[in-house]
């Protein structure tokens, strides 16, 4: 979700990148190099990877460093539009498309039987992985590993400070429970119409809801759905106060976190990571001139301060690949501690961190937010379980619709909520729940 920093123009286009060396007429395809005895590869191997399209530069910028120590390894990369992405990568993988690795959400290729399993790898390797912290347990399904995180989405409070300072109101404090949040969004509001400050924005994805639920640890595919209840009712709350904009209104002005935040009339964004960089670029245009910063999202009461919700993106490796070694030699890079130096100077927040790699992430103070340290001390909860149908099934489908039809007054909470818990057992624990579990 992070923005990106050009225009795509086109439905999908190929970048190469790496050394002009061997790519005559005699050079290898991709995916097609010959190997020696013992492993090692004999001249030049040609790997086609597949990117999600907003992380292609930092991609590059990390290959740069990846082929100074690895200069008989050619990268070529490749990218798909946001939109058609992952029903595009997954046609391809599965009609036999010689793409050796690729990136994205994990649960999204579970299912294809086109990952390979890479526990074997990280031991033989040695491979580090105490810098994902709790992040690479939550990897496992059923108890292995088939792709190690470059970068993740965490949650975080954005507020408008100018705001804050005209109302003569303190800023939100780091450790504010839901119900502070609700009375303080109230307290922000004022005026009616076009020009009304609303306290709060919610974007209407079913996760700015149920995150209160998770952040108690609890998972949308729990047969007991009694921790969502408070958290849906707590949208239509805020809703009848006025503080937050109706999701039905929502709806029909097709409205958007970003531009509602960046109008200028919204003292409060809860929102992903990726939005400090939709904030930076409105700066370095000129499109927005309040100050802000961030916060730790609210928590329920007895729940940690700063505990939020974590989507993991990673590299995985296409099981069919001829160049295993050499794939994972890439993986292993993008996602370990040189590569994420690399992308934590562009300021994606990393699955493999340390003291090094946080001070690439923060800078050096001269940009906002002001307060950017709170990411990287977040207790995490997955946003959702990696596990295969999840995303679309669940969260997609059954919160998404069932969440609507609460808030648009068409069933009670208990009602939506009863129904969420009957849906996720019937729609997707009978398909996936026996075969797939996660950690």
């Amino acid at each position: 979700m992070k923005i990106k920093k050009k225009v795509l123009s086109v439905a999908a286009f190929t970048l190469v990148v790496g050394m002009l060396a061997g790519c005559g007429a005699n050079a290898d395809k991709p995916g097609d190099g010959d190997k020696q005895g013992g492993g090692e590869s004999a001249g030049e191997v040609k790997l086609r990877m597949t990117v999600l399209p907003d992380d292609l530069d930092e991609f590059q910028l990390a290959y740069e460093e990846f082929k100074k120590e690895n200069p008989n390894i050619t990268v070529e990369f490749e990218t798909i539009p946001q939109k058609q992405y992952y029903d595009k990568l997954r046609l391809q993988l599965s009609s036999g498309d010689n793409i050796d690795l690729f990136s994205g959400n994990m649960d999204s290729f579970l299912d294809t039987g086109i990952l390979e399993e890479i526990d074997d790898e990280i031991k033989n390797n040695n491979t580090d992985v105490s810098g994902f912290g709790p992040l690479y347990d939550t990897l496992k399904v059923n108890g292995k590993v088939y792709g190690l995180p470059y970068r993740k989405s965490n949650w975080m409070l954005y507020y408008n400070k100018t705001l804050f300072d005209q109302a003569g109101v303190d800023y939100p404090k780091d450790d504010m429970n839901w119900e502070e949040f609700r009375e303080l969004a109230k307290k922000m509001t004022q005026g009616e119409g076009a020009s009304k400050i609303y306290g709060a924005y919610l974007q209407q994805w079913p996760q700015t809801w149920y995150m209160q639920g998770v952040q108690t640890g609890a998972s949308i595919i729990d047969k007991d759905m009694t921790p969502f209840k408070k958290a849906l009712q707590l949208r239509l709350d805020m809703e009848k106060d006025g503080s937050i904009m109706p999701w039905s209104e929502q709806v029909t002005t097709s409205a958007h976190y970003n531009s509602a935040f960046q109008k200028g009339n919204v003292a409060m964004n809860l929102i992903g990571d990726w939005h400090i960089a939709q904030l930076r670029q409105a700066e370095d245009e000129g499109k927005i001139d309040f100050d802000w910063d961030v916060v730790p999202v609210p928590h329920p009461e007895g729940v940690p301060a700063n505990t939020s919700l974590a989507t993991p993106v990673s590299v995985m490796i296409n099981k069919n690949t001829k160049h295993k070694e050499e794939a994972y030699k890439v993986l292993e890079f993008m996602t370990g501690e040189k590569g994420a130096k690399v992308f934590a100077g562009s300021g994606l927040l990393t699955g493999f961190t340390n003291d090094e790699i946080k001070k690439a992430y923060t800078g050096d103070g001269s940009r906002k937010p002001e307060n950017i340290h709170y990411f990287l001390e977040q207790k995490e909860y997955p946003e959702y379980p990696l596990l295969p149908g999840v995303k679309n099934i669940i969260v997609n489908t059954i919160f998404t619709q069932e969440g609507e039809l609460a808030l648009s007054g068409q069933q009670s909470v208990d009602q939506a909520i009863e129904k969420i818990s009957d849906r996720v057992q019937k729609e997707w624990a009978d398909k996936f729940g026996k075969e797939f579990a996660a950690n």
